[in-house]
C-alpha cells in the first residue's frame, strides 16, 4: 500500500463511528453488565430488538436516536422468530456517519440471536466494533427458575433450539443422560418432549418449563417428559392465543420438583408479580418503588399530588435571606418537598449547604433526613420515636436564653400543613416564622386504563402514605376494588381510608414508607405460606374471585 493510499484509508477509518454489539440479557434490567451500562450512556444511536428496548433505553442519554426495527412479516412473528428488517443496514449507515452505535440484542450476542452476520458486515467494511457479552437466556432463565444446570458432581449440559434442531441433534441429546436446555415455544413444548422420548429419554425424566423468565411475569411448571402436555392443559395454559411465547425447558434430574421447591428463590418472593399502586409524587415514589421491586412487585407510580411554588414568594425569599444573616437558631424540615423548596431558593441565590453554618437543623422522617444529607447537611435533630410533628416536639429542647442566642425557628412547609408543630414550638418558648414554601394541589387524573385497573381490581395492592393520598386518589381515579389489598402508613391514614369505604388490610408499625413496604411484604409472605400449607395454588389478590371477603390484618 502506498503512503497516499494508507493516508486515505486512515482518514476514512477515523471518519467512521464505532459499533457495540451488546447483550441485554433475558429480560431483567438488573442483569445488564456494568460495561453495557457504560456503552449505552455513550451511544449516539441505539438500535435494539423490540423486546429489549425498554430494558436498555433507560440507560441511554437523553436525545439518543432509536431507529425502529420492523418485523418482515406476520408469519415470522407467529413463529416467535421475528425477522427484523434492515438491522445491518441501519447499523452500517449510522457507523459510516461517524456515530457511536449500540446494537442491543436479547440474551447474549454469541449464543442468542443472529448478530454474527452483522458483525461480519462491519468487519468487511472496516468498521470497528466490540462485543459486550450478556447473560444468555438459556443460562439466566434456569437460574431464576431455581434449576441449577450443574452441581458438584458435574454434568454434560447441552443447549438445543427446538425451532432449528435437526434429527441428528435430537438423537444425540436423547442418547445422553446429561441436562438438556431447550429453547422453544409454549405450544411446542410437548412436541419437543416427544422428540426426546422418541430419541431415548425416559418419559419419567423431570422437566421444568419457564415462560417470561427473569421478569415478574415469570411462571414455571414442573412435570416430566411424558406428562408436560397434560400439566399445561390442567393448568389451563394451553390451548392459548399466547402459545407462541418463547420458553426455556430444562430436562434432567436437577429440575425435579422436590429440588426446585427449595431453590425457587425468585418466584417465591413475598410480593412476586404483585401490581402495586404507589400514589405519591414522582420524586417521592422512586425509593419506595425500588424497595417494592426487591420484593418481586411491579410498582406503578400514579402521582396524586402536584407540588407548585407559593402564590406569593416574597415571604420565602425573606426567610432564606434571614438564614444567611443569622436570623434563626433552628430550621425544621417536615418533608422532602420542603428541603427541595429551600434548596431551589439557595441555588437561585448562588448559595449552597455552607449557608447552614451555625444553624441547627431538624428533620421529620428518614426520607427528609436523606434529602438533607444529599444536599450536604446532616440533621442535628431527628425524632427518636414517632416520625411526625408530635414526635419531633417530644425531642425538641425548650428555649433557653442562656444557651440559645436566638429564639427564632424557620419552618418551611406546605400550604395545607397542620398547626401542631407551630403551636408546640411556641409552647416551648420559641418564635416561629411559619412560611409557605410550596403548595400541594391535586394532580391530573391518570390515563383511562389506569383508572379502570384501579376500579376493576387490576391492582393487587395500594400503598397510602398520607390521608391526602387517599382523598386525592379516590378523587382523580375512583375507589380501589374490594379485592385490592389496602396498606396504610398510620392510624390517621387508615381512618381516612375507612371513611372512604376501604377495608384496611395492612397497617405500618411505624409512620415510615420503608416500614410500610416491609409490612406489605410480610402480609404477602404470610398469604403465600398459607396457600402453600393448604395445598392451594399461590395466586395474587387480583386473581381472586370478585367480591371475596377479606379479613383486616395489622402487621
Amino acid at each position: 500500500m502506498s503512503p497516499t493510499t494508507a493516508s486515505k484509508a486512515s482518514s476514512a477509518f477515523s471518519a467512521w463511528g464505532h459499533v457495540t454489539f451488546l447483550g441485554a440479557g433475558p429480560g431483567d434490567p438488573g442483569l445488564l453488565t456494568l460495561r453495557a451500562v457504560e456503552a449505552l450512556a455513550g451511544a449516539d444511536v441505539l438500535i435494539a430488538e423490540p423486546d429489549v428496548l425498554d430494558v436498555v433505553r433507560g440507560h441511554a442519554r437523553a436525545g439518543v436516536s432509536t431507529p425502529e426495527l420492523t418485523v418482515v412479516d406476520d408469519a415470522s412473528m407467529t413463529a416467535a422468530v421475528p425477522v427484523l428488517r434492515d438491522a445491518a443496514n441501519l447499523v452500517m449507515e449510522a457507523a459510516r456517519g461517524g456515530k457511536r452505535v449500540v446494537r442491543a440484542l436479547s440474551g447474549d450476542p454469541g449464543l442468542d440471536g443472529n448478530a454474527g452476520a452483522e458483525m461480519l458486515a462491519c468487519a468487511a467494511a472496516g468498521i470497528p466494533f466490540e462485543v459486550v457479552p450478556g447473560v444468555a437466556t438459556a443460562v439466566g432463565v434456569p437460574a431464576y427458575a431455581g434449576v441449577p444446570l450443574r452441581d458438584a458432581e458435574g454434568a454434560d449440559v447441552r443447549f438445543v433450539d427446538a425451532r432449528t434442531a435437526s434429527d441428528r441433534c435430537w438423537t444425540e441429546v436423547g442418547a445422553s443422560d446429561g441436562t438438556v436446555v431447550v429453547s422453544t415455544t409454549l405450544d411446542a413444548v410437548a412436541a419437543a418432549a416427544g422428540e426426546l422420548v422418541a430419541s431415548g429419554r425416559k418419559p419419567d425424566t423431570p422437566l421444568t418449563v419457564t415462560v417470561a423468565g427473569t421478569t415478574t411475569r415469570q411462571r414455571t411448571w414442573t412435570a416430566t417428559l411424558g406428562s408436560i402436555a397434560q400439566t399445561l392443559k390442567q393448568a389451563k395454559v394451553l390451548p392459548s392465543p399466547d402459545g407462541h411465547q418463547p420458553v426455556i425447558a430444562v430436562v434432567g434430574e436437577r429440575s425435579a420438583a422436590a429440588q426446585r421447591d427449595r431453590l425457587a428463590w425468585f418466584e417465591s418472593k413475598p410480593l412476586f408479580g404483585w401490581k402495586v399502586l404507589v400514589p405519591r409524587t414522582k420524586e417521592q415514589s422512586a425509593s419506595l418503588s425500588d424497595q417494592l421491586r426487591s420484593y418481586g412487585a411491579v410498582p406503578s407510580e400514579v402521582p396524586t399530588i402536584a407540588v407548585e411554588p407559593p402564590r406569593t414568594p416574597q415571604q420565602m425569599e425573606r426567610a432564606v435571606k434571614g438564614l444567611v444573616t443569622g436570623r434563626y437558631e433552628w430550621i425544621a424540615f417536615t418533608s422532602v418537598n420542603a428541603v427541595k423548596a429551600v434548596r431551589e431558593k439557595f441555588e437561585e441565590y448562588g448559595l449552597d449547604a455552607r449557608a447552614f453554618a451555625g444553624i441547627k437543623v431538624a428533620a421529620v422522617g428518614e426520607q427528609t433526613a436523606r434529602a438533607l444529607v444529599e444536599f450536604g447537611v446532616k440533621p442535628d435533630l431527628v425524632p427518636s420515636g414517632e416520625q411526625s410533628a408530635a414526635g419531633l416536639l417530644e425531642d425538641w429542647p425548650p428555649y433557653d436564653p442562656v444557651f440559645d442566642p436566638i429564639d427564632r425557628v424557620f419552618l418551611p412547609r406546605a400550604d395545607i400543613a397542620t398547626e401542631t408543630l407551630v403551636a408546640g414550638l411556641i409552647e416551648l418558648g420559641w418564635e416561629v416564622d411559619d412560611v409557605t414554601a410550596y403548595r400541594t394541589v391535586r394532580a391530573s387524573p391518570p390515563p383511562v386504563e389506569t383508572r379502570e385497573a384501579i376500579k376493576g381490581g387490576g391492582f393487587d395492592a395500594v400503598l397510602f402514605t398520607s390521608s391526602s393520598t387517599v382523598r386525592n386518589l379516590v378523587g382523580i381515579a375512583g375507589k380501589p376494588h374490594n379485592v385490592t389489598v389496602i396498606a396504610c402508613i398510620g392510624p390517621a391514614t387508615a381512618k381516612t381510608a375507612e371513611e372512604h369505604g376501604l377495608r384496611v388490610d395492612v397497617l405500618s408499625p411505624e409512620p415510615s414508607v420503608t416500614k410500610l413496604a416491609e409490612a406489605l411484604a410480610e402480609f404477602g409472605a404470610k398469604r403465600r405460606a398459607a396457600a402453600v400449607e393448604a395445598g392451594d395454588p399461590v395466586t395474587r389478590p387480583s386473581e381472586r374471585r370478585p367480591g371475596a371477603r377479606r379479613r383486616r390484618t395489622t402487621t
